[in-house]
C-alpha cells in the first residue's frame, strides 16, 4: 500500500469517527431530552444542531482547558461542565430550551445514558 492511499484510509477513517461520535452525541442528547423535564428539542433538525453544537463546546473546553465534560469519570467538576455545557448550548441553536434544574437533571442523565453507550465516553 502506498502513502496517499494510508493517508487516504486515515482520513476516511477519520471521517467516519466524527460522524459515528456526533451520531452518538444526539443519540445521547435525546434520551437525555425526553427524560429531562423543562427539556425541550424542537425536532430532527435542531437535536442534529445541538448535537454539534454540544460537540464543538466539549471540544473547545478539552482543548483549552483539559477537562472532559462528562460526568462520570471527572467528579463535580465534569458534572458542573456537563450542565453548564446542556445549559448554554440553548444560545446557540434555536429550538433547544433547557432551564437551569433541568440542565442539572440533564447532566446526570446524560451522563448515565452516555456511560452505558459503548464506545461514546471519550472525544
Amino acid at each position: 500500500m502506498s502513502e496517499s492511499q494510508i493517508r487516504s484510509q486515515n482520513s476516511t477513517s477519520t471521517v467516519w469517527q466524527v460522524i459515528g461520535r456526533l451520531v452518538g452525541a444526539a443519540i445521547v442528547l435525546a434520551i437525555t431530552a425526553f427524560f429531562t423535564p423543562g427539556f425541550s428539542i424542537n425536532n430532527i433538525w435542531t437535536l442534529a444542531i445541538a448535537a454539534v453544537v454540544l460537540t464543538v463546546i466539549d471540544y473547545l473546553v478539552t482543548k483549552f482547558t483539559g477537562l472532559h465534560a462528562s460526568p462520570f469519570g471527572k467528579g463535580f467538576v465534569g458534572f458542573a461542565l456537563a450542565a453548564i455545557t446542556l445549559y448554554v448550548t440553548q444560545f446557540f441553536v434555536a429550538g433547544y430550551s433547557i432551564s437551569w434544574i433541568a440542565a442539572i437533571i440533564g447532566a446526570l442523565i446524560y451522563g448515565v445514558v452516555d456511560y452505558f453507550l459503548p464506545g461514546n465516553q471519550q472525544m
